[in-house]
Formats: structure tokens, C-alpha cells, sequence
């Protein structure tokens, strides 16, 4: 699969993230002191605005949000060089997401998640309809793995993704949460992405989805706790094209036709909040690729990016 110039589209989640970064671990029943922000998120809107600063010249973003923020959302993108259109909900709030980071003494600012998706996954395939100028001039679809857990957004997901086929636009999903994947269930989430040409998960997510009957040779041992992520992203890369597993500090992995082609090392980086780092990665490896690198040059970029989100507070760049 080749490079190619043109926009970059997003469809995908905004929400407002509230990031708690706590010293020593909560206690039941009395108070943590925290550092605590609010600040625009989602992990659509956070590739958006990374790929943005990353060089990537054109990026669009469609997405739901509810009128309580709406403005301070489409402003905040708006300041990040992203072109967005937001459907605004009268009936659900915007999504919410409390980001709990860890930033103790050995921790990794590693953070815990609690989600109320709100407006976001009520992105409905008759808002992607409604709008049939939105692949114009796109040259790559991204769709965040979040609309794959809800009917409605599922719906637009699978709209946007048989839209871009038939245009013969690439199109990248990052499965977004092993959590959520796991609810859903693997084998939904690779039946719902099937013509997708680049797969980004995380470890996790790689582990998960290997293990799904007709994920590749050896399928059901991505459950098993021994499964190496090698083993996974190349089972993966049997069914998509090109797997690009994102491991934190491990670096990433590259994968294509049933072997891992590349391993690409981490950069230094002294973590405070690793919320975002994966959408950093993605943003910065879809602007590369856009801009004609290739796939070993477009990970290390997702690399460099990823080492400076987790220096940030939040999951957009500075």
C-alpha cells in the first residue's frame, strides 16, 4: 500500500477528559489530594489534533457532541488546525471521561479510565449521510475503534469505511480500548473491520483480537497468557494488510503478509500522563505517511510523538 497525499479525515470521539493525577493510590472513604484539569479529548479528536501538529496540513474531523460544550470544542479544535464538523445532540450531553493517572514514585503515569461516552457514540450513519462532500479531497480515513462499541456510531463507522473503499481511500482503525473490545467481543469488532488496510492496537487490544476464530494461524491462543505480541501482530497482519502494534515504552511493532517486519525502539521520556500517547502515536504516524514516509519512518514518527504526549497533562499536544 502506497502513500498518497490529500486530507486527512478522523471520524471519530470528542469528549471532555478531567484528568485526577494523584500522588499516593486512592483510600476508600476520605480524600486523595490530585491535580486536577479539565480539558478537551477523545481519541478521535486527539489524532486529529496530533496529526495536525504534526505537519499534516488538511485534517477534518467529523464528530457528536452535545450542546453543553460544543463551542469549547470546535474552538479548541479549531486552535489545533483541525477543520471540524460536530453534530451537535439536544438530547445527550458530551461524552466525559475521568482520566485517574497514577503519578507516584514507579506508577508510569499510568492512568485508569472512567467513561460516559454521552454524545459521542450517537454518531449515527444518517450524519455521515448527510454530509456526502465529506470525503472530498481526503486522500486517508481514520476511524477511532470507540464507534465500533455502539450501534448507532457502528453504523457510521461502517458507512465511512464502505464510503472510502469505493473511492479507493485508505482507511486506519485503532481498536481503542481492550476493554471495551472485550465487551463487544473480538470476533465483532474483525467482522465490523474488514477491509480496513492499517490496524493500530495496543499490545492488549493485538493479544485480544489474535486470539478471535479466523484471526490468522493459530487463532484462540491470543487469550492464552503466553502469547507473544509478535506472535499476535503477525497472526493479525494475515487479515489486515498492515498491523502496527503500539507498545508504550516497548516501542512498536511492525507487521505485514503474516510477519513482524519491523521493531521500532521508544524514545526516552519522563512520564506524567500517558493519556493520549497512543493517539499521539497515530496522528503523527498517519501525518508521515500522508507526507510520503514510509511505514519503518511513519512508526518512529508515532514514537517520537508518543514519548512527548506522556510529558503532557492531557491527550493533546501542548
Amino acid at each position: 500500500m502506497s502513500s498518497r497525499g490529500g486530507a486527512l479525515l478522523v471520524v471519530g470521539d470528542v469528549v471532555t477528559d478531567i484528568v485526577a493525577r494523584h500522588r499516593t493510590p486512592p483510600v476508600p472513604g476520605t480524600d486523595t489530594a490530585a491535580a486536577i484539569r479539565t480539558v478537551p479529548g477523545g481519541a478521535g479528536a486527539n489524532v486529529a489534533c496530533w496529526a495536525a501538529s504534526w505537519g499534516c496540513r488538511d485534517v477534518r474531523l467529523l464528530g457528536r457532541v452535545g450542546a453543553d460544550s460544543a463551542t469549547w470544542h470546535e474552538e479548541a479544535l479549531t486552535r489545533a488546525g483541525v477543520r471540524s464538523r460536530l453534530i451537535v445532540d439536544s438530547e445527550a450531553p458530551t461524552g466525559t471521561v475521568i482520566c485517574l493517572v497514577d503519578g507516584g514514585v514507579g506508577g508510569g503515569a499510568e492512568r485508569t479510565f472512567l467513561t460516559d461516552s454521552g454524545a459521542s457514540l450517537r454518531l449515527s450513519g444518517a450524519d455521515w449521510s448527510s454530509a456526502p462532500d465529506l470525503l472530498d479531497g481526503v486522500g486517508w480515513l481514520h476511524l477511532s475503534g470507540y464507534l465500533f462499541f455502539a450501534e448507532p456510531s457502528r453504523e457510521a463507522a461502517e458507512a465511512a469505511l464502505a464510503a472510502a473503499r469505493a473511492r479507493g481511500v485508505p482507511v486506519s482503525v485503532d481498536p481503542a480500548s481492550a476493554g471495551f473490545l472485550a465487551e463487544l467481543g473480538a470476533e465483532r469488532f474483525l467482522a465490523a473491520t474488514e477491509g480496513v488496510d492499517v490496524l493500530l492496537p495496543s499490545e492488549g487490544e493485538a493479544r485480544l483480537l489474535a486470539g478471535a476464530p479466523g484471526a490468522g494461524p493459530g487463532a484462540g491462543a491470543g487469550r492464552e497468557v503466553g502469547l507473544e505480541v509478535t506472535d499476535a501482530a503477525a497472526g493479525l497482519s494475515r487479515r489486515y494488510p498492515v498491523v502496527v502494534v503500539k507498545r508504550g515504552a516497548a516501542g512498536a511493532l511492525v507487521a505485514r503478509g503474516g510477519e513482524v517486519r519491523a521493531k521500532i525502539p521508544a524514545l526516552p521520556a519522563t512520564a506524567r500522563d500517558s493519556t493520549g500517547a497512543g493517539d499521539a502515536f497515530t496522528g503523527a504516524f498517519l501525518a508521515a505517511r500522508l507526507d510520503g514516509a514510509g511505514l519503518y519512518e511513519a512508526s518512529a514518527e508515532g514514537c517520537r510523538a508518543g514519548a512527548r504526549a506522556v510529558e503532557l497533562v492531557g491527550g493533546r499536544p501542548g
